[in-house]
């Protein structure tokens, strides 16, 4: 079943997981519905890409308001494709939210169990991927191109759960969109350090095209990945949504020739509300 259902021009929400969990807030935004021209037309989300910053700031206020969680309560990363997961809490608030400055650096995974944080990271083909364990309230969310997927980016967020209480089988992972296998071609540089990660699974997430290219599958790698980190299968989700397939909805790094905008991940507990 798809986890992702569009929810008016700007986002998609993890409905599944919002109804399941009272007062959290998870998604992922559309390239639709925002004020960035030219190259980045429409929502962008990336301060870092050559936009004019206040548009960018305007279609974060623009998102903020629509999902009701104030951008002083965001927090963003620099995000430089490694495998560090950095633990949050309120006293953070408002770090990256507003300016690219403030960023958390070289890191590309945010893990909280405070309420009031929302928790954001930019994506343009690589995968975003959403951890919750509802029994303990943590959540957390991971950008995993190539590079952090072969690092195990997703595996690091596994282990941060792990260290701060849950339990494997409490674990459940969403995979969101990415560029799919069919438009992710790369080299045997890049297959061998996947192959080098995945010692000893069966499913190769690759396709052998030529005698220099194959397709890559990172949401499938992502999955193999998770498994092999204990995850149990019955709690993982995968999107079938490609940001280059799907450009009505999507900025593809890969589909717009490298200059393009920035969608949002984003996952975070609403401040409980008392009477």
């Amino acid at each position: 079943m798809e986890p992702f259902k569009i929810t008016g021009p700007k986002y998609f929400a993890i409905e599944s997981w919002m109804n399941d969990n009272s007062g959290l807030l998870a998604g992922f935004s559309t390239k639709n519905g925002g004020v960035s021209q030219g190259d980045f037309s429409g929502l962008n989300f990336g301060f870092h890409v050559g936009d004019d910053s206040l548009s960018v700031l305007k279609n974060r206020e623009l998102l903020s308001q629509e999902i009701a969680f104030p951008l002083e309560c965001w927090i963003g990363a620099e995000q430089t494709h490694e495998v560090r997961v950095q633990k949050v809490t309120k006293a953070d608030r408002g770090k990256g939210s507003d300016r690219y400055e403030t960023s958390f650096l070289r890191t590309d995974g945010f893990f909280t169990d405070d309420r009031g944080v929302m928790l954001t990271l930019c994506f343009a083909d690589c995968v975003p991927i959403y951890f919750i364990d509802k029994e303990k309230g943590f959540i957390g969310v991971v950008h995993a191109g190539w590079k952090g997927s072969v690092g195990g980016i997703a595996k690091e967020m596994v282990s941060v759960f792990v260290q701060n209480g849950s339990h494997l089988s409490a674990i459940s992972v969403i995979i969101g969109p990415s560029i799919c296998k069919k438009c992710y071609i790369v080299d045997e540089r890049v297959i061998k350090l996947v192959e080098k990660g995945l010692e000893g699974v069966e499913k190769k997430p690759y396709n052998q095209i030529n005698t220099v290219q194959y397709s890559l599958d990172l949401k499938e790698l992502n999955k193999q990945i998770l498994l092999k980190a204990g995850v149990q299968q019955v709690n993982i989700s995968v999107t079938s949504y490609c940001t280059s397939c799907d450009s009505d909805y999507f900025y593809s790094h890969r589909g717009d020739q490298g200059k393009t905008g920035r969608m949002l991940a984003f996952i975070g507990w609403k401040e409980e509300l008392h009477s």
